[in-house]
């Protein structure tokens, strides 16, 4: 096969896919681009589909057009199929409709799939978020009164709670550790924040594991471990997701066995010559934070593309993918911010608390700064995010902090650009 004709194949149509196409424009590729997506829709942002898009009506604009991705970017697009198969023999992506698309290089950036509920058995008023239609769903459920139950008290979790608050509905969240976000955050600013949930008025059930679904067409509610029934005319589970890795059963892609993810080099190749992976399924060693790594948030899914393409593409250009991990979320018209890793011999709030609707807290190994998280203190994150970046002390990151004019007043939220190139 001539490998000049088959060209770069994306498989994923998400950010991360999109981020590779773009840059393997932007870096001068000229040969052929095939973008592959399962869902019908071009590339579209997710971050909003658990905050406004649930609450102000607006549908989510997409990342990058179809005509700006054929005519502009000159790609070939296949949306609406679903990968079912990789070839590595014979270096090609299998369809589920059959189909077979040869590729010279590939991305893998498929993403990963929401867990549901065991038992929910098409039981109207359960869901899961993942998808656009998964939010519409939700959303024309969301009304005032109704009564929800999120399950999960993660960032999906506390999202739909805030946005499920601000539309009138009664919420009960629904979480099996002792603490929430333990492993995103770690316990004692896991704690702190879930008292954003109180002040809100969200009810908080921590170490409660659900044993029944109620109700015969229709969910009625929940019965947890201890007996207790909480009534609901919705469910939204927010238990976490699993890399989209199905596929590559038998191709001779490594993954993960305790993640389920890609496993990849420092340069996200894969076990497979020519095949590289970014975004949600990518396990690769990140030097920056001494340890192999998975990243489920924006900024690592667009980072990783990028690099992703231009390493499979351009070897004597290739470079090491190194980032400090970077994520946001809003609740209930707060903005909380995370740099790092939560895996760390310390973590403490340094100033600030919920109360006071802000707060900086730091995580340490070794007195070396390698994580932080923020409360409505946007120009902190990144400032901090640098310190991680350079392996600074502690003792660093605390006089970066006293040095600040603003210290204990609230700083505006943060925003983004996104567009195509």
């Amino acid at each position: 096969m001539d490998g000049s004709k088959a060209g770069l194949v994306v498989v994923g149509a998400s950010l991360a896919g999109l981020r590779a196409v773009e840059s393997a424009r932007r870096v001068g590729y000229r040969g052929p681009i095939t973008l592959i997506g399962e869902e019908v829709h071009a590339p579209y942002d997710r971050p909003p589909l658990s905050k406004q898009f649930l609450v102000d009506k607006r549908n989510p604009v997409p990342l990058c057009t179809e005509g700006e991705l054929r005519e502009r970017l000159g790609v070939r697009l296949l949306l609406g199929y679903k990968a079912a198969g990789l070839d590595p023999d014979s270096r090609l992506v299998r369809l589920d409709d059959g189909y077979r698309v040869p590729y010279h290089r590939a991305v893998i950036a498929t993403g990963a799939k929401a867990r549901g509920l065991n038992g929910s058995g098409g039981l109207a008023g359960v869901h899961t978020l993942r998808t656009v239609e998964d939010a519409s769903t939700i959303r024309e459920a969301l009304t005032l009164g109704a009564r929800v139950v999120v399950v999960g008290a993660g960032f999906i979790g506390a999202e739909i709670a805030s946005s499920a608050v601000s539309v009138g509905a009664t919420v009960t969240i629904v979480e099996a550790a002792l603490a929430p976000l333990v492993r995103a955050v770690g316990e004692v600013v896991g704690t702190e924040l879930a008292r954003l949930h109180d002040l809100a008025g969200v009810r908080v059930v921590l170490g409660a594991r659900i044993t029944e679904l109620l109700g015969t067409t229709r969910v009625t509610g929940v019965r947890l471990a201890d007996g207790q029934g909480v009534p609901a005319d919705v469910v939204v589970a927010g238990i976490g997701a699993v890399p989209a890795t199905e596929w590559l059963s038998g191709s001779g892609v490594v993954l993960d066995p305790v993640g389920g993810g890609i496993v990849c080099d420092e340069f996200l190749r894969t076990s497979v010559a020519g095949v590289y992976a970014a975004g949600d399924v990518a396990s690769w060693p990140n030097a920056i934070m001494d340890r192999r790594m998975r990243m489920e948030n924006w900024t690592g899914a667009a980072e990783q593309g990028a690099r992703a393409a231009i390493n499979a593409l351009f070897p004597d250009r290739a470079k090491a993918f190194e980032t400090v991990p970077y994520f946001w979320s809003d609740w209930y018209g707060s903005r909380i911010q995370f740099a790092g890793t939560a895996l760390a011999e310390r973590a403490e709030i340094v100033t600030g608390d919920v109360e006071h609707a802000q707060f900086v807290a730091l995580y340490s190994t070794g007195g070396r700064v390698v994580g932080a998280a923020t409360l409505n203190r946007p120009a902190k994150i990144m400032k901090l995010r640098r310190l991680i970046e350079r392996r600074s002390s502690v003792d660093d990151a605390v006089q970066l902090l006293e040095r600040s004019p603003t210290a204990g007043v609230p700083e505006p939220a943060a925003g983004r650009a996104q567009s195509c190139p």
